[in-house]
C-alpha cells in the first residue's frame, strides 16, 4: 500500500516536472520572438486582438483534450471529461521541449498515477498521433491550388469535404464513434488554428485580401503545422513550420511579412498554451477533480 502510494507520487512528481519544464521553455521562446519582432509596427488594438486570438487558442485546445479523452473510452479507461481536459493542459506545455514527446511522457505519468492502466494510456496516444496526423493531411487537397493552379479553389473545397465526411462516416459506422468523435474535434481544432493563422497574417498585412483563397490559407498553415509535428526531434515544429509556409505562401506574400506573421503566430500559439496550462494548474489546486467517472 505504502509502496503503490510512493508510486503514485512519484509519478505525479514527474508528470508535474515536466510540465513545468515546459513553462521555462516557453518562457525562453518569448525571449528569443521579442528580439525578432518589431514591436512598435503594432497598435493596441493589435495587441488586443492578440491576446483576444491567445485566449481563444487556449481554449480551443480544449478539442484536443476532448479527442484524447474519446481515445481514452475507446481504450477501455473510463475518466471524467474535467480530469482528461485538465491533464491535457498540465502536459501540453512540454511539447516545447527538445525532442518533442515530453508532453506525451507528462500525460502517461500524470494518467498512471490517476491509477489508469499504463498500456491504455499509451494506446490512446499512440491512437493520438496517428489520428491527428491523418486529420492534418485531410487538410491536403485545400492547398493544392496555391501550388497548382489548374485546380479551381471550388473543387479543392469539394475534395477536402468529399474526403474528411466519407472518413467520419466509414470510421463511425464501421470502426468506433469514439474514434470518429476524436477525428471531428482534431478537425475543427486544425481549422481553428488555421483560422487563427490568417487573423495574425491580417495584422501584418493589412490590406492583403484573402477571399476566395481563405480555406487554401488556413489548409497552407495545417499542412506546415503537420510537417513540424512529424519532424523528429523538432520541439512543437519549431523551424519545420516556418519553412513550409515559405514554400506554400512566399509567391503569395511578402517573405518579411510572412516571416513576421509566423513569429506574431507563434506568440500567439505559445501564449495560448501557456493560458491553457496556467488555468489547468489553477482548476487542479480544487477538490474535485476525480479521475474516475
Amino acid at each position: 500500500m505504502v509502496k503503490n502510494f510512493q508510486m503514485k507520487r512519484l509519478l505525479h512528481l514527474f508528470g508535474g516536472g515536466v510540465g513545468l519544464l515546459g513553462v521555462v521553455f516557453v518562457l525562453l521562446k518569448f525571449d528569443t520572438y521579442s528580439d525578432q519582432i518589431d514591436f512598435s509596427r503594432f497598435h493596441v488594438s493589435d495587441w488586443l486582438i492578440v491576446v483576444l486570438l491567445s485566449l481563444f487558442y487556449g481554449v480551443a485546445n480544449i478539442l484536443l483534450a476532448h479527442a484524447w479523452w474519446h481515445l481514452l473510452l475507446f481504450n477501455k479507461v473510463k475518466p471524467r471529461v474535467k480530469w482528461a481536459i485538465l491533464t491535457y493542459g498540465l502536459s501540453q506545455l512540454a511539447k516545447y521541449v527538445p525532442g518533442n514527446i515530453f508532453h506525451l511522457a507528462g500525460r502517461q505519468a500524470l494518467g498512471m498515477a490517476a491509477g489508469f492502466p499504463a498500456r491504455a494510456l499509451a494506446k490512446s496516444a499512440l491512437w493520438e498521433l496517428g489520428l491527428i496526423v491523418m486529420a492534418g493531411a485531410i487538410f491536403g487537397p485545400l492547398v493544392v491550388p496555391l501550388v497548382w493552379s489548374e485546380l479551381s479553389y471550388l473543387m479543392s473545397y469539394t475534395l477536402f469535404c468529399v474526403v474528411a465526411m466519407t472518413l467520419i462516416f466509414v470510421i463511425s459506422h464501421w470502426f468506433s464513434r469514439d474514434i470518429a468523435a476524436a477525428l471531428i474535434c482534431q478537425i475543427i481544432f486544425l481549422t481553428i488554428s488555421g483560422v487563427i493563422f490568417i487573423l495574425v497574417l491580417s495584422l501584418v498585412v493589412p490590406n492583403y485580401t484573402v477571399l476566395p483563397s481563405f480555406p487554401a490559407l488556413c489548409a497552407a498553415y495545417v499542412i506546415a503545422w503537420l510537417a513540424g509535428l512529424v519532424t523528429p526531434g523538432a520541439p512543437a515544429g519549431i523551424g519545420v513550420r516556418e519553412v513550409v509556409l515559405l514554400f506554400f505562401l512566399g509567391g503569395v506574400i511578402g517573405p518579411a511579412d510572412l516571416l513576421l506573421a509566423v513569429l506574431l503566430g507563434r506568440v500567439v500559439t505559445i501564449a495560448g498554451d501557456l493560458f491553457y496550462f496556467s488555468a489547468s494548474w489553477l482548476s487542479s489546486m480544487g477538490k474535485n477533480n476525480e479521475s474516475i467517472s
